[in-house]
């Protein structure tokens, strides 16, 4: 297995199946830190720089939460537009990068433009994570999802996925290149207008990715064991920052996951995933009935952060 000392985080697409149980081992290893609300000297000696060229709670937050608990320490910009890689001079991410090599041992950056992040690691002589880019991916998100499901279900290959949503998403993109690393059959649920392109599907099937559409949630959530739920009411991507005006659409029902769905439909043992934020599509009467995952994937996020930063700065083998 390749050493993740240095190793940029970029794609799952590059990931080995050895290499996802690698990271889940080393996530439990580090688990009971962030458990226990504790901070510990890992990387005490380490600074972690963000690079956020559009908003972010959850990813930006959980980095940042990350490095504190390992002791760490943390630099840089939520909000490219105060800085000069988003103002008037629109320095290139080239330039920007050479400068943030020099300020930390590792960088996490969210940008709209797809690629952006593999831009930045071509020019960094430190680790680049990737918190999303554009339409592109999102690795450190389903990372997160499938350490969430291995630790509530004690496995991951065998289990039946429902992901219902944008297919152009970039976690769902991340989604399908994971999966084709397990045993788990899945099946897509989105609006005409959101589905799978004829690309990612040609994607899918080169790398054995046992999957199927349907129209409708009520079609597939009976044989579900793990639901993974995004909105279909989305920002635009490519942009810096998308502010909705005053009329947004609402989610039809097709795409909707109801307590009373749940109720009449579901496993009695499924488990529901969003990463959040989130619109109507999952009411929040949802919230505390027995499928709700959520709030726990938001912990593992900070868990699985901790374990991407230990294990590209060297603390962790």
């Amino acid at each position: 297995m390749r050493s993740f000392a240095g190793r940029d985080i970029l794609s799952l697409k590059e990931f080995e199946r050895n290499e996802f149980f690698h990271v889940f081992d080393v996530a439990q290893q580090l688990e009971p830190i962030a458990r226990s609300r504790k901070n510990v000297d890992l990387l005490k000696e380490k600074t972690l720089v963000t690079a956020f060229y559009q908003p972010s709670t959850r990813t930006r937050l959980a980095h940042e939460a990350a490095m504190h608990r390992l002791g760490g320490h943390v630099t840089g910009f939520s909000d490219a537009k105060m800085t000069r890689a988003g103002d008037f001079y629109q320095e290139s991410i080239k330039d920007t990068v050479k400068m943030l090599e020099y300020y930390g041992d590792v960088i996490v950056m969210r940008h709209f433009q797809q690629g952006a992040p593999h831009e930045a690691a071509r020019w960094a002589s430190i680790p680049v994570i990737n918190g999303g880019d554009g339409w592109g991916e999102h690795p450190t998100q389903i990372l997160t999802d499938l350490y969430t499901v291995l630790r509530e279900k004690g496995r991951i290959d065998g289990l039946k996925w429902l992901a219902v949503g944008d297919m152009r998403m970039r976690t769902m993109h991340s989604l399908g290149y994971a999966l084709s690393q397990f045993d788990c059959p899945i099946t897509f649920v989105a609006p005409p207008d959101m589905s799978l392109t004829d690309d990612f599907k040609a994607e899918l099937k080169q790398l054995s990715v046992n999957f199927k559409e349907a129209d409708h949630v009520e079609q597939a959530i009976a044989d579900a064991d793990v639901i993974l739920v995004e909105p279909v009411v989305q920002p635009d991507y490519t942009k810096s920052r998308d502010e909705r005006g005053k009329e947004v659409g609402m989610t039809p029902a097709n795409y909707k996951i109801t307590r009373e769905l749940l109720e009449t439909k579901a496993k009695s043992d499924a488990i529901l995933l969003h990463s959040l934020p989130r619109m109507d599509e999952i009411p929040t009467d949802v919230d505390i009935t027995r499928w709700s995952r959520y709030w726990q994937e938001a912990f593992n996020g900070v868990v699985m952060r901790m374990t991407l930063l230990a294990l590209v700065l060297g603390a962790m083998e």
